[in-house]
């Protein structure tokens, strides 16, 4: 993720901000040109600084405080391309479920700024009613009924609300014996699926991708069953990048994409920051790191992404125990996990190992 600024004041504002709290300009995420801009009202839209001959409206979700993308005039979709991608959201006549969902859609914005900084190929279900990539936000029947599961099918992605709650994701996180569970991770894991069918199974990437990751046909159901009865084997760590991963070839493959977003959009931040790690006690080349790269563009070198994030997690997760808190990243990166992070990063710039 970038830092942004507001065109009229020059103040630094976040990706969520719909108003300049400095100068009072509203603002809004212009995805074309990939930047949050102020916005200088016209008639019932707006003029943006960042695209002054463009006349542009809100998305319709910004009414429930959901969005602060922008849409052209004269466009005629309601919604902004990332809420496009939405195919059910919950019964908003509900306090708790517009709570949930808003926390829900800033996730989901998130991702796709990813997506759309990496140019990957992004159908909905109206261009592709059969493989194109949607969302289902649902929320637990009041009844007595089935839990919903959060999972992806054929580009369908399901997001339980009810992951949205700080104290039941953190639940559940512990249940699991999960190091790390948020809204962000589910998004990127989710679509982690959805990319293997895109640029893996229909890229002509299988037979590498089974080379490193194992053999996808093997029965999922019945790996995900023993997953849960008898846990990942004693030597995860040497191979996968968590223990969920080693349940089968999919969900490696879905929690190494993940961690390939966590760790370029986290990288693109301290780039913004011009973060430098050098810790006064070593001069050890493994513990330092000027942070002065795009890890987004195809010409990103996957050894000076990984040289960069691993003191850079140092640096963080130091500064996490120093307040009290748990490891902001608790993995391990094994020479088998960079490698497999390697091939992630080759199928997304579509390069040839």
């Amino acid at each position: 993720m970038k830092l942004f600024k507001c065109q009229s004041c020059g103040q630094v504002v976040y990706f969520e901000n719909t108003k300049c709290e400095s100068c009072g300009h509203p603002l809004g995420y212009l995805p074309e040109a990939m930047t949050v801009t102020a916005l200088e009202p016209e008639g019932d839209g707006f003029r943006a600084f960042a695209a002054p001959a463009t006349p542009l409206r809100r998305c319709d979700n910004a009414e429930y405080d959901a969005c602060n993308w922008l849409v052209t005039a004269d466009s005629v979709a309601a919604l902004c391309f990332a809420c496009r991608h939405n195919r059910t959201i919950p019964d908003l006549s509900i306090e708790q479920n517009l709570l949930r969902w808003r926390k829900m859609e800033a996730a989901k914005h998130h991702l796709f700024y990813s997506l759309l900084r990496l140019r990957l190929p992004l159908e909905n279900r109206i261009d592709n009613p059969e493989h194109g990539l949607a969302f289902d936000f649902l929320a637990d029947s009041p009844e007595a009924g089935p839990k919903v599961m959060t999972g992806h099918d054929n580009g369908l992605i399901t997001i339980a609300l009810v992951e949205a709650d700080d104290a039941e994701r953190e639940r559940r996180r512990t249940a699991m014996h999960e190091p790390y569970r948020s809204l962000l991770g589910h998004f990127r894991h989710e679509v982690g699926h959805y990319f293997w069918d895109v640029l893996v199974r229909d890229g002509g990437r299988l037979e590498e991708c089974r080379a490193l990751f194992g053999d996808d046909t093997q029965d999922y159901n019945a790996a995900l069953q023993r997953h849960y009865q008898e846990g990942a084997p004693a030597d995860w760590q040497e191979h996968f990048v968590s223990q969920y991963a080693s349940t089968h070839p999919w969900e490696d493959w879905a929690e190494t994409w993940a961690h390939y977003l966590h760790i370029i959009d986290t990288l693109e931040m301290a780039s913004a920051f011009g973060i430098k790690v050098q810790p006064r006690l070593t001069q050890a080349e493994t513990l330092s790191a000027v942070i002065d790269l795009d890890p987004y563009v195809p010409e990103a070198n996957m050894k000076e992404i990984i040289d960069a994030w691993l003191p850079l997690t140092f640096a963080m997760n130091s500064l996490n125990r120093a307040m009290g808190n748990p490891d902001l990243y608790p993995f391990v990166l094994s020479p088998t996990v960079v490698t497999k992070l390697g091939f992630v990063h080759d199928v997304v710039h579509g390069k040839a190992r």
